[in-house]
């Protein structure tokens, strides 16, 4: 008679903490056991439980799971690495309050927007670029988007500073999908909001100018007929 495998009743997760939740929690990293299985939205409430100074930021405590901002019912798995932090923003408005991220999963558009929106501004710009079925009369069947992670990065950061020297603008954040798309999936959001509509607009035409030239992120189109490399300016889109 074949043994059946048990399943483990706990798991084994890496915790960080960043910048004022690492003070409340005393501690920058440490492994912790939930319950197997368990989601993001239990394991918040087991790490508030462990560290009851963490609730001091009620609900604008952020939670990302393997570099990735959790849904609450997303689940958790043995060796993923959680960490918990403020807002980036810190609830004012500082250059830190921009952020430039690139991610394997769908891009929720509006959640992207919703991160730009402060109180003083009085237009949020937001362009979603999206995969699109035919190019110059070819039809495509899915897009895969390829990056050097560490420069992309970098080089957004620095597409964010030069937006704010160019434009009255308050927030900038990017989000750039990498991997295998489908048709009509996103691939990029450039969001941004500023005191003013005009330099809004004017900011994010010139950012996803500015990205398609300079951050290393790269197109491959898959046809019907054949497969090819996008280089040049509009290698992005």
């Amino acid at each position: 008679m074949k043994s059946v495998p048990l399943t483990s009743p706990t798991i084994s997760v890496r915790i960080l903490f960043f910048g004022g939740a690492r003070d409340a929690a005393a501690a920058e990293e440490t492994t912790f056991e939930l319950s197997n299985p368990s989601t993001a939205a239990e394991a918040r409430a087991a790490i508030l439980v462990k560290y009851p100074a963490l609730a001091s930021f009620g609900k604008s405590l952020l939670f990302a799971v393997n570099q990735e901002y959790a849904e609450s019912d997303q689940p958790i798995r043995d060796g993923d690495e959680l960490a918990i932090f403020p807002p980036v923003s810190g609830g004012s408005v500082t250059e830190n309050a921009d952020f430039f991220e690139l991610t394997t999963h769908a891009i929720d558009v509006g959640k992207v927007a919703r991160r730009v929106i402060l109180p003083q501004c009085g237009a949020t710009v937001t362009l979603d670029g999206y995969a699109r079925e035919w190019t110059k009369g070819r039809r495509t069947l899915y897009l895969v988007y390829e990056a050097y992670p560490p420069m992309a990065i970098s080089e957004l950061r620095k597409l964010g500073a030069q937006a704010r020297e160019k434009f009255d603008i308050a927030h900038i954040g990017v989000v750039h999908r990498t991997g295998r798309l489908e048709i009509g999936e996103t691939s990029v959001v450039i969001s941004i909001s500023a005191p003013h509509r005009r330099a809004a607009f004017e900011a994010c035409e010139w950012a996803i100018r500015e990205l398609k030239r300079t951050v290393p992120i790269w197109k491959k189109e898959v046809f019907a007929d054949g497969e090819v490399w996008v280089e040049g300016e509009n290698g992005n889109l």
